[in-house]
């Protein structure tokens, strides 16, 4: 049980598929106008990722591994089918609202993501908590967005009207560019508390290994956490001159031991061609002296 109780907290909060891996993001922006639609798509997600999560784990072992991602999206796709029909049949509302996004779930990233990383490696029981886990992240995540845009762009949360008459809505957070601004909003302000959390806590608080930052990185699951060099901060301060002087003496180092090798291997190549040379020429000479003696 404590197997599942780790991957419901996975998805749900530590590797939330919205606000920590940033997966999903065409529904994310696309169906959260509202908070219905937001908790509408991600509990069909949800049941989509369950079903296949529990019957990809069955299959593991029967897949070949060389087809293993056409028939994971074949599971997803008939899985798909179903709760399609489901939606249609008894929540037409639902349907007409969330339109060509609930066919698209077939290529969606979280699904996929989980069937080639977590489902096709580990037991039925498990991966079932791990759908359920990140089904429920996905939905939080909409269901979030959904709520501050319908709230401050219509004044009102399930379609419940709560803001005062006099309120004038931000139209723009039902448009298109609402959602990106939400999003930024909500994911700086997770930032924030789990920043604030650590410190209270005086947890470690790293810096990253990289000296271009996460702009080149091919780490998309890192979430800008590749860090190997800590120091425990318990208070807002920066970190000290000394840490900041030990930083740049350790790239220093690791810059001038770049720069020897380099240097060495350079003077070995230079050293092979020059003995390269001196043997081409003492081999035309002696061939030279024994032409000259049959003359």
């Amino acid at each position: 049980m404590n197997g599942a109780t780790e991957r419901l907290k996975c998805g749900i909060v530590t590797e939330n598929p919205t606000f920590v891996q940033m997966l999903g993001m065409c529904p994310t922006m696309a169906v959260t106008t509202s908070a219905l639609n937001g908790i509408g798509m991600g509990l069909t997600t949800t049941v989509i990722l369950v079903l296949s999560n529990m019957m990809i784990s069955a299959l593991r072992k029967v897949i070949p591994d060389k087809v293993r991602i056409p028939a994971y999206i074949v599971i997803v796709a008939s899985f798909v089918t179903i709760v399609q029909f489901l939606l249609e049949g008894f929540v037409p509302s639902l349907y007409d609202s969330l339109g060509i996004y609930i066919p698209l779930i077939v290529v969606n990233c979280i699904i996929l993501g989980r069937a080639e990383s977590y489902a096709s490696k580990n037991n039925v029981w498990l991966s079932m908590f791990d759908g359920i886990g990140m089904g429920l992240g996905f939905t939080v995540g909409l269901t979030s967005i959904g709520i501050f845009r319908e709230l401050f762009g219509n004044g009102s949360i399930f379609g419940v009207h709560i803001m005062p008459e006099s309120y004038q809505p931000v139209s723009i957070l039902i448009l298109a560019p609402g959602a990106f601004f939400v999003l930024a909003f909500l994911i700086a302000l997770q930032n924030k508390v789990r920043l604030t959390k650590a410190k209270r806590e005086g947890k470690a608080i790293s810096v990253c290994e990289r000296e271009d930052g996460c702009a080149s990185c091919t780490n998309t699951l890192c979430g800008g956490k590749a860090f190997t060099i800590e120091s425990v901060m318990g208070t807002k301060e920066k970190p000290d001159k000394k840490m900041s002087v030990q930083l740049a003496a350790n790239k220093s180092a690791k810059d001038s031991d770049n720069k020897n090798s380099k240097e060495t291997n350079n003077g070995a190549e230079n050293n092979k061609a020059s003995n390269n040379i001196a043997a081409n020429i003492e081999a035309v000479n002696k061939k030279k002296e024994k032409n000259d003696g049959e003359v």
